[in-house]
């Protein structure tokens, strides 16, 4: 078997951990009656699910188009990440704020705290190896980009969900931790279940930006700039066209791209050597941009082709 690397092994070094911790914080959430240890336990499981969802995006991404879906499935993988968002939300946030509802209403005081600070110990050094794992790809691909600025901007949603969800985890981790000490220094069982809403308010705010963010990518977003960029300038030195007017693109999946030229041809072009001038600008740009699945190209003025960005409310590109 082919050793897992990029978003695989970040997901399934997440998958191992938040399984494990998922285990032992319920193990302790029934030990000593903590709810904010409940809320974390049920954050870990929802992550731990999350990550069998990624794997599954990813793996239906990967086939191949067929007559159904002539693009290919890279799309897969931005639906399964919009589910994951919704999961955290309704799974995760709900039922850590019904906990902590629940405890401020009738606060009990938790027991045995000693094995609680030992598990949170213990997720600790396991969420922190994983959002290592999951922060050392995503710089890997981030390139000189701020952090904000590659999360808004990245096609590939399994390595910034994963990221992002191991952010939020250590968060939780950090208020279970605070109340849990609190509760039992001040005699104030009452915020154990505090502590519980902050992390339902961390859970919620992880899946709004998740949502966000996937939500565009399944909608239709286009791709990196560059690839545009360099199939206007591959075109723009052939023989057969007379000028290219511009290139708009499609993000179809992680590594799916497709792109549509806007291009005159010179008048006394025949079929045949239109279609090998296609064929040359679509191969030039594949030995730089394999992602690159289809390239269209639309004969057109130059007129006609500003015309249609105006009306879409795009700057002309001279000013």
């Amino acid at each position: 078997m082919a050793k897992p690397t990029g978003s695989r092994l970040v997901i399934y070094a997440a998958l191992a951990g938040n399984l494990a911790i998922a285990i032992a914080k319920f193990v302790a959430a029934g030990i000593s009656g903590s709810s904010a240890m409940l809320s974390e336990g049920v954050h870990s499981l929802v992550d731990t699910i999350n990550e069998l969802l990624l794997l599954y995006g990813l793996r239906r991404a990967e086939q191949k188009p067929d007559t159904l879906h002539p693009f290919g499935y890279g799309r897969e993988l931005y639906f399964w990440s919009f589910i994951v968002a919704l999961l955290v939300f309704a799974a995760g946030a709900g039922v850590s704020a019904y906990e902590g509802i629940q405890h401020i209403r009738t606060p009990e005081p938790a027991t045995n705290h000693l094995i609680s600070y030992v598990v949170l110990g213990i997720s600790f050094v396991f969420e922190g190896t994983s959002w290592w794992i999951a922060l050392r790809e995503f710089r890997a691909t981030k390139g000189a980009m701020g952090y904000f600025e590659a999360f808004r901007r990245s096609k590939d949603p399994s390595t910034f969900t994963v990221l992002l969800e191991d952010s939020a985890a250590l968060l939780g981790l950090g208020f279970a931790l605070v109340g849990l000490l609190a509760a039992q220094l001040l005699d104030m069982p009452v915020l154990d279940g505090v502590a519980s809403l902050c992390i339902a308010g961390v859970l919620a705010v992880t899946a709004f930006l998740l949502a966000r963010e996937t939500k565009g990518l399944l909608v239709g977003e286009p791709a990196h700039p560059a690839v545009a960029k360099r199939i206007l300038a591959v075109a723009t030195h052939d023989a057969d066209l007379r000028r290219a007017n511009g290139v708009t693109t499609m993000q179809m999946g992680p590594d799916q791209v497709v792109a549509m030229l806007s291009a005159e041809f010179e008048d006394d072009r025949t079929t045949p050597q239109i279609e090998a001038c296609i064929t040359r600008i679509e191969k030039a740009v594949k030995a730089e941009y394999p992602e690159l699945v289809a390239l269209f190209v639309k004969p057109q003025t130059p007129e006609v082709f500003q015309a249609r960005r105006a009306a879409l409310g795009e700057p002309h590109p001279d000013t």
